[in-house]
């Protein structure tokens, strides 16, 4: 084979140079502008659901036990209201209720009393039947003696007499079982009542007892004390606001687009956020709220000028498993980007993947 020339040579590598530069710069006219075009931004702010901690009933407070910025867990005790006058009522209610309950127990006595009772005047109706039988079959056997002129006729009258003697008494003792029904029936009432009774005072003991425990005032979730509204001493009416604090379990950050790129973002797109205060670190997330109604811009909109001037409002959502993991960390109120891509396919940028928070 014959030796290739060295300028042959040096031509060759100058072609592939060359050839390397242009595609460089087709990449950076074209697919770097694509991937820009694909990536939006917006500034915003880091923002969390804010909680009013109230009192249930008015009162005064008597303590606060927690700092404003202090960090708080759900179930932590953050004021006390006076109970005083909730503790005198709940030592009423449960009086009432002893009450009630003797009230019950002695008209469960009643009805056994009266049940008693009646079994004592069935018996008295088996004895007066007995004694009816009785005088009848004797005023039979002495009305046919006196009819053969064995015995007098006097005593034929008084065995007739003595029958109605005795159907009087048994109507009289079968009066008595009806009147002992109807004193069963009235214990029987009075049960019912003092059961009810004992019921409302029941509950008189359980709401006066949850008004108790609403007096130590709680944090629902876990958060930041943002400010202290009311101080110990201080008479706070029935929904009066003690302090304000924000739940870390919920954060997220607004921004706005405009309408070109707000109409290509969906519910659950990806976003990458970038603090002011940590920006060498991404964090994750994901658009959960786009505004269906735009702002700065007028109402009617008539010109394509006027279009390009509206922006959307855009809530990016982080992560609860990140926020538990960083939540001693996380502040609302901190400035930062917001970057979202509207077209999938297109990669995030080296700078939006490094350092990402997981």
């Amino acid at each position: 084979m014959n030796a290739i020339p060295k300028r042959h040579q040096w031509i060759g590598i100058a072609g592939v140079v060359l050839l390397l530069v242009l595609a460089v710069l087709v990449w950076q006219r074209f697919g770097a502008g694509n991937q820009r075009e694909a990536l939006a931004s917006g500034n915003g702010r880091i923002e969390a659901v804010e909680i009013d901690i109230a009192a249930k009933a008015p009162g005064r407070l008597t303590d606060i036990r927690v700092r404003e910025g202090e960090f708080v867990t759900a179930g932590q005790v953050v004021a006390v209201m006076d109970t005083q006058s909730l503790e005198a009522q709940r030592r009423q209610a449960e009086a009432q209720l002893r009450q009630a309950e003797d009230a019950v127990v002695t008209a469960r006595n009643q009805l056994v009393q009266r049940k008693s009772e009646k079994v004592a005047a069935e018996a008295m109706v088996a004895q007066r039947q007995a004694e009816v039988n009785a005088a009848r079959t004797r005023a039979k056997r002495i009305t046919e003696l006196a009819a053969k002129g064995v015995t007098s006729q006097q005593e034929a009258d008084d065995a007739r007499s003595a029958v109605d003697t005795a159907l009087a008494a048994l109507s009289a003792a079968r009066a008595q079982v009806a009147a002992s029904d109807a004193a069963i029936a009235t214990a029987t009432s009075q049960i019912n009542a003092a059961q009810s009774a004992a019921e409302a005072a029941r509950a008189a003991v359980t709401r006066i007892q949850t008004d108790i425990d609403d007096s130590t005032l709680k944090a629902p979730r876990d958060g930041r004390v943002q400010y202290i509204v009311a101080r110990p001493g201080e008479v706070i009416g029935a929904g009066g606001r003690v302090l304000n604090m924000v739940d870390l379990s919920d954060v997220y950050m607004t921004f706005f687009l405009p309408t070109a790129v707000a109409g290509r973002v969906a519910i659950g797109t990806e976003v990458r956020l970038v603090l002011d205060a940590a920006p060498q670190y991404v964090v994750p997330a994901r658009v959960s709220f786009v505004a269906d109604v735009a702002q700065f811009t007028p109402k009617t909109v008539e010109t394509e000028s006027e279009r390009e001037k509206l922006m959307f409002r855009v809530r990016a959502q982080i992560p609860q498993e990140l926020l538990k993991k960083y939540i001693l960390q996380v502040k609302t109120g901190l400035p930062g980007v917001a970057y979202v891509r509207t077209d999938p396919n297109v990669p995030w940028p080296e700078r939006l993947q490094t350092n990402l928070l997981q």
